[in-house]
């Protein structure tokens, strides 16, 4: 009879051999009971299943990771004794990575009596799972060091408990950043809900365009990372004012919020943040629709001792908000207004005389009609610590005010207009006449209204103090506005003139001659009209200071102003020529050059440039760090791969 048993059948009796290659496995197919005797085998170890499929039985067999329930995992991956083996734990499937991740801080047995039961495992390694895994078995000190940030398509849950998991044993994540969101498997509450478990280090967190996170993520934020400082929501839908003010609650060290295109979140979660955030130092609400007035006068009357830097954008406030800003902000040291159209004169007049914005250093008003000259002057009057000062778009202020405003600021150190086209050239002389002796910089960006109307403006006192002047897109700026501006800076290190189309050689030449001081950076980039005798004067009379040089898109420069640099200007690091009229030959000077020592040089665009200038190329690359050969079209790919052989600590764009 065990014969029987041992029978594997041959083939004349079954040609195709046995049923099962395993002899023990016959016996699936005796019954009790059925009169055959057969020897007992030892039973197997996991509960078989059996399925019947046409002439065969086939074992079914449940995988071992299933049977045992989460509350048992659960109880074995806490007392894991380390970082690593968690880590290793978690790479063995999806359920095990989130289980993990659910477990926090306290839950964990620490010490000696932690029973190790489970080695270090690593099987289905999902494409998902990216696990952050320590060289050492040691639980670091939870200091939080750790920066991550998710975009796009790795922007998943399954990526965030890794991260939460994998970081745990390293301190923990003090900074994560989360940008956009998978389009299947975006990040929920559930990813946020890991963070809180496995990261209550957290410092700083930035969720930006994520749609399907809610109110319930940022609450498991709010309870399991109570450390939190610095948070950032932009275009988040589904968060509103409940998820904020249970931040708000949880939360006493948060010193910076930035809110944006949050189109649920309102006043209410202001004013919590307002009465339980007593160290906000920093605000941004840019596009919420339903912040206004009781939301942000409530925020800063509360948070007015220690609030430094204020942003409002986009907003429906009016001016009793600007009101509150004048009387409460105190501590206030960076103020931006943008977009607010419904805060008249009125309110910017207000906040100018409330004499409480002492503290203010910086100043930026975008877009706000009830910026006006009386306004203006308010603002300079009561801002008395005032040192920057930008103004974009205020198509109501006019040259009285800014002349006002110039004669008030006496701290003004920098002024910047940007598309206020009633100011014109007499204003800009009146400004710079009467802001004292601190102003430094001057820029005037797209001011259609400047144009040039020579001697019928007076000369008043000169501006020392300014020293860099900054004119770029503004096409009635000439040469005529530029020689009095000469005369009346004339210690003028940094220019840049890019855009002035209109510009001419003998503007400039006036500039440079009335200069005392050398001047180290100029920007001459689309000036169209210049020609080399433009940069043979600058070489010749400030080659000993000049550091940066940019000529792009000036057409008409040719070899003679490379022979010029070469042979002038020591000290000059970086050389823009880009689609000028040089050649080999201008490159061929400039190589010569004993002690010139370039680090930038782009000569993009250049079509007269060829191969022929690759020993030049390569003499100049001695102290090169960045090259750029775009669009060079007669220098072939052969030699820009010579020249990325040769120059390999340049970075060649080509």
């Amino acid at each position: 009879m065990p014969a029987l048993v041992n029978y594997s059948g041959d083939d004349d009796f079954y040609p195709a051999g046995s049923f099962y290659s395993n002899p023990m496995d016959l016996g699936c197919l005796l019954s009790i009971g059925s009169g055959v005797y057969y020897p007992p085998s030892k039973r197997a170890r996991n509960d078989s299943q059996f399925a019947f499929e046409g002439s065969d039985f086939e074992r079914v067999r449940k995988p071992s990771i299933e049977v045992l329930p989460d509350e048992c995992l659960f109880e074995i991956f806490r007392r894991l004794d380390g970082g690593k083996e968690r880590s290793s734990c978690a790479c063995v499937s999806k359920k095990w990575l989130m289980l993990l991740s659910s477990i926090r801080k306290v839950d964990l047995c620490k010490g000696p009596a932690a029973d190790k039961v489970i080695q270090p495992l690593k099987l289905d390694n999902s494409d998902d799972t990216e696990m952050t895994t320590g060289e050492e078995d040691q639980e670091l000190e939870n200091d939080g060091y750790l920066t991550r940030c998710l975009e796009g398509k790795k922007a998943t849950d399954i990526r965030l408990a890794a991260l939460a998991v994998g970081t745990s044993s390293r301190g923990g994540l003090g900074k994560l950043s989360i940008r956009g969101s998978n389009s299947f498997r975006g990040v929920t509450n559930l990813g946020l809900s890991a963070v809180a478990q496995g990261c209550p280090s957290l410092k700083s967190l930035s969720l930006w365009n994520v749609s399907s996170v809610g109110d319930e993520g940022l609450i498991e934020i709010a309870k399991g990372c109570p450390l939190l400082e610095k948070l950032d929501l932009c275009q988040c839908p589904s968060i509103s004012n409940r998820g904020l003010i249970a931040i708000a609650e949880r939360c006493p060290n948060l010193t910076a919020l930035n809110v944006e295109a949050c189109s649920r979140i309102g006043n209410e979660g202001l004013q919590a943040i307002g009465r339980f955030c007593s160290k906000l130092q920093s605000i941004s609400i840019r596009d919420c629709t339903l912040v206004g007035d009781h939301g942000v006068s409530s925020l800063l009357s509360s948070a007015s001792s220690v609030l430094m830097k204020v942003k409002l954008q986009a907003l429906n406030i009016t001016d009793f908000s600007l009101a509150v800003i004048g009387h409460y902000g105190k501590a206030v040291t960076n103020l931006v207004l943008s977009g607010l159209q419904n805060v008249s004169e009125k309110g910017f007049w207000v906040m100018g005389n409330a004499q409480a914005l002492q503290n203010l250093v910086s100043l930026t008003i975008t877009s706000c009609r009830g910026t006006t000259d009386v306004s203006l002057e308010a603002i300079g009057k009561g801002c008395t610590n005032l040192k920057q000062m930008c103004l974009r778009k205020c198509c109501f202020v006019s040259d009285n005010g800014l002349a006002g405003f110039a004669k008030a600021a006496g701290s003004l150190e920098s002024l910047q207009l940007e598309e206020c086209n009633r100011v014109t050239q007499a204003g800009i002389i009146s400004a710079l006449s009467n802001c004292g002796a601190k102003l430094r910089s001057l820029t005037l960006v797209k001011c259609m209204g400047i144009k040039d109307i020579g001697s019928a403006v007076p000369m008043l006192s000169c501006c020392i103090s300014l020293r860099s002047l900054s004119v770029r897109n503004c096409p009635g700026f000439g040469s005529a506005s530029l020689a009095l501006v000469g005369r009346l800076c004339p210690q003028l290190q940094n220019v840049d003139l890019s855009g002035l189309y209109g510009m001419t050689d003998a503007g400039i030449l006036s500039l440079l001659e009335s200069l005392e001081e050398g001047l180290v950076k100029v920007n001459l980039n689309g000036c169209l009209n210049l020609t080399d005798e433009v940069v043979v004067a600058l070489a010749t009379l400030h080659g000993e200071t000049l550091e940066v040089l940019s000529l792009d898109g000036c057409r008409k420069i040719t070899d003679a102003s490379l022979a010029a640099i070469a042979d002038n200007c020591l000290f000059l690091r970086e050389l823009d020529v880009s689609k000028c009229a040089i050649t080999d030959s201008g490159l061929a000077f400039l190589s010569c050059a004993d002690r010139i020592n370039l680090q930038v040089l782009s000569i993009s665009g250049c079509s007269e440039i060829s191969h022929k200038s690759h020993s030049s190329l390569k003499k100049l690359g001695k102290t090169l760090v960045g090259l750029n050969l775009q669009n060079c079209t007669a220098i072939s790919n052969r030699s820009v791969e010579l020249l990325v052989e040769s120059l390999w600590r340049c970075d060649i764009l080509a």
